[in-house]
């Protein structure tokens, strides 16, 4: 006599729904790395943007348009870094004043969308902002500015 085909479990596939699940998990975890990428790689761009800011401001020759120039200087940063530029905020930190020894800080924020995906672009509101300040003084020794050196001390 022969035995029946439904006995035992010879044979039988079991867990083959735990393969969507693990690519599901693995979906999620590619993700989530992706974005915490597009945070680091959005607080490099912040930092360089905030730096040449200040750089640009302090080598400025007319104190009427340092402002306006390190603030370009700084969006034009944060588009060479593959960011948009509409969505950096650059601003000095506190009187931006051109004069000798002056401290000047300008300060870049940057918001992160909610998913970044990689050639796709951002999807989401920003609930990531990323914000970076660089400060410097006025050179005391710099030619074409008021005051004297001495002032400094």
């Amino acid at each position: 006599m022969r035995p029946s085909p439904l006995r035992g479990d010879a044979g039988q596939v079991g867990g083959i729904e735990a393969l969507s699940f693990g690519l599901l998990i693995f979906v999620i975890g590619t993700l989530l790395i992706a974005n915490a990428w597009a945070v680091v790689d959005a607080k490099f761009a912040t930092d360089a943007a905030a730096r040449e800011a200040t750089r640009t401001f302090v080598e400025s020759n007319d104190p009427a348009t340092a402002t306006a120039a390190a603030i370009a200087a700084g969006k034009a940063v944060i588009e060479g870094h593959g960011r948009d530029p509409h969505r950096a905020v650059i601003a000095p930190v506190g009187p931006a004043q051109l004069q000798r020894c002056a401290p000047i800080a300008f300060a870049a924020v940057y918001e992160v969308p909610a998913l970044s995906l990689p050639f796709i672009g951002g999807y989401g509101k920003a609930p990531f902002r990323v914000r970076s300040t660089h400060r410097e003084r006025v050179d005391p020794f710099r030619s074409g500015l008021t005051g004297d050196a001495e002032d400094c001390l």
